[in-house]
């Protein structure tokens, strides 16, 4: 009997964190197109297909095709969100946009008696994120899980086929993965006798087939953890003599970072140059669909930012390439590249149906070109965040480089809000008295809530959104009573779907001109002194443009997040996971540097907020 289980995906961001999930059950999974023709299902002889999730609505125009003979294979299939909305409207049940819309963690409902909710009992906490829902079902299917009174869950026994309008897939869903044994193994028959070869060995064939005996590798490390294990890889599959490392200074590096990195490297016997280019990088401009963009020192456009950054990388690297008299045909870019970076950015290596919720740095349209050359190197595409942690240390990287907190390709620069304007539109009033009694009938706090007159990028319903900044704020210190706010940002982004980022606000005003990377580095000193940098999957230090009381003034976000899959997770809790001590420690010195009239703390769950604010 086949052990091989196929992912048809239909845009969702979560698709390979799906493929993650199976995999670490032991199982084969393929991650396929949602179009993949039956041919080629039958002729892989898969034991079971999984639909994933997608922004799109079945009855949309451009929505993703599928081959409807899929459903005929005789097969067991889990849907899940699109996936279950599209095995419902396949055979005949009807989906339609309701005026309640879920996104967040949601109590739901469970007939103990289906087969994939074996053992869990009643009720269950889960992601949703959805605005279209099943209405009427097909002959031969029941409901098997309600949010309120919404169908969160169906099945057929008969076929064996189940969908459920949440995510399994990740931490959000606690006992998702519980969902997806009792599928595997309890509906489907599988064993989970699928071993894995060494992943490290897997990376080092793969350089060395791809960049052959006489060819070179440039890498350009960024700073950041991922970048540092590409390039300790790279020296292991090939050496020092055949490796350019390149560390490029951009001028939106975190605190002496620069410095540490090279050091850290060159102790473990990779040779890495230094370029400064921060005039280069500010002064600089790309052209985005035959548009010229502002110099980066002047755009206030987030994507813009993010392209003018990831075009100057290439830029440069070309430069570099000629001066160390290196032939461009004969070189490979060497990039550390994880699978998330791909699948947030929409790249048909992963799926084309994908929602664009930000562009990575290395994931622009200039490498997707250099990729279609074959000219592009990325042994850690197929990696989670975690993976390389584990990837570092089997390469013997110091544990102080490979648990540094995550930072971006580019750096600090997309760590500061930019606008020439405040961000008000004409429902701005409106929503604040939404707001506010939202604050007076969920928390029995006294509480205030204002939108901020910024936008943060976040995900909502599977797609990209860009809006309001919600901020709370109170009288005293919430001392235990974080949990309650904590429930109320999750409740406020699921009734107001305006917001997508909400923040507690601490601190006092102050005048004077502000510097982030001052801030960072005490946030990143007081991470360090509590020993958080494991506990603490990531902390972003934004620099955004609100002044509250104070004219031209600016404050400081802090998102201290948890995270395992690094596609969704949930925001530290004062008191549990962050001491009280330290976070009042990062207030008193952030609110030193000139020039911060308040701090932020960012206690919104992933989704509907993105973990980086651009």
């Amino acid at each position: 009997m086949s052990e091989l289980v196929a992912i048809l995906d239909a845009g969702a961001q979560y698709g390979k964190v799906i493929d993650r999930r199976i995999r670490e059950l032991s199982i084969e999974c393929h991650l396929l197109p949602l179009d993949t023709k039956v041919s080629v299902l039958r002729e892989t002889a898969y034991a079971a297909i999984v639909i994933s999730g997608g922004p799109q609505s079945v009855y949309d125009k451009d929505a993703p095709k599928y081959d409807p003979e899929v459903f005929k294979l005789g097969v067991p299939i889990l849907g899940i969100c699109y996936g279950m909305q599209l095995l419902n409207f396949v055979h005949g049940g009807t989906v339609e946009k309701k005026d309640k819309r879920e996104d967040g963690q949601f109590e739901v409902s469970l007939e103990e008696d289906c087969a994939i909710f074996a053992g869990l009992g009643k009720t269950t906490e889960v992601l949703l994120t959805h605005g279209d829902s099943v209405a009427k079902l097909p002959e031969g299917f029941r409901v098997v899980c309600k949010s309120g009174d919404i169908i969160a869950g169906l099945e057929c026994t008969e076929k064996k086929f189940y969908g459920v309008q949440f995510h399994p897939e990740v931490d959000l869903t606690p006992e998702g993965t519980a969902m997806l044994k009792n599928f595997l193994f309890g509906v489907c028959g599988l064993t989970g006798s699928f071993s894995m070869a060494s992943r490290e060995q897997i990376a080092i064939d793969y350089i060395r087939d791809t960049v052959g005996d006489k060819q070179e590798v440039l890498v350009l490390v960024s700073g950041g953890v991922d970048s540092s294990v590409c390039a300790a890889l790279l020296h292991r599959a090939l050496g020092p003599e055949r490796i350019w490392a390149l560390h490029i200074d951009h001028g939106f590096m975190r605190h002496e970072e620069s410095t540490g990195v090279v050091s850290a490297l060159e102790a473990v016997g990779v040779p890495i140059q230094v370029l400064h280019g921060a005039n280069d990088f500010a002064e600089a401009t790309t052209e985005i669909n035959g548009v010229v963009t502002p110099k980066l020192c002047e755009t206030v456009n987030p994507e813009a930012k993010r392209k003018i950054i990831g075009d100057t990388f290439m830029v440069v690297t070309q430069k570099m390439v000629e001066n160390f008299g290196l032939k461009a045909e004969n070189v490979y870019l060497a990039q550390g590249t994880l699978r998330p970076d791909l699948i947030e950015s929409a790249s048909a290596m992963v799926s084309t149906n994908a929602e664009c919720i930000k562009t990575h740095h290395n994931d622009t349209q200039l490498v997707r070109q250099l990729r279609d050359e074959g000219r592009i190197l990325e042994p850690l595409q197929d990696y989670h965040k975690d993976e390389v942690r584990e990837l570092g240390i089997s390469l013997g990287l110091p544990p102080h480089l490979v648990w540094r907190q995550p930072f971006p390709g580019p750096g600090l620069a997309i760590r500061i809000l930019c606008a020439d304007q405040p961000y008000l539109t004409a429902e701005f009033d409106s929503i604040n008295a939404e707001l506010a009694k939202i604050c007076a009938e969920c928390s029995s706090l006294n509480v205030s809530a204002n939108l901020l007159p910024v936008r943060t990028v976040g995900v909502q319903g599977d797609g990209r959104s860009y809006s309001y900044l919600c901020g709370l704020s109170m009288e005293g210190d919430p001392g235990a009573r974080w949990g309650e706010l904590l429930k109320l940002a999750k409740v406020i982004p699921g009734k107001v779907h305006q917001v997508n980022r909400v923040v507690f606000l601490l601190g006092d005003k102050l005048v004077e001109s502000p510097k982030l990377r001052s801030a960072d580095h005490v946030v990143n000193s007081v991470l360090f002194k509590y020993n958080l940098l494991r506990t603490l999957s990531q902390v972003p230090v934004v620099l955004f443009p609100v002044g509250f009381e104070t004219p031209g003034g600016r404050s400081i976000g802090i998102r201290a997040f948890i995270t395992r899959d690094f596609m969704t997770g949930t925001p530290a809790l004062p008191g549990r996971d962050v001491p009280f001590e330290a976070i009042e420690e990062m207030r008193a010195g952030i609110l030193a540097v000139p020039g911060i009239s308040r701090v932020a703390l960012d206690i919104s769950p992933k989704p509907p907020a993105t973990t980086e604010w651009e």
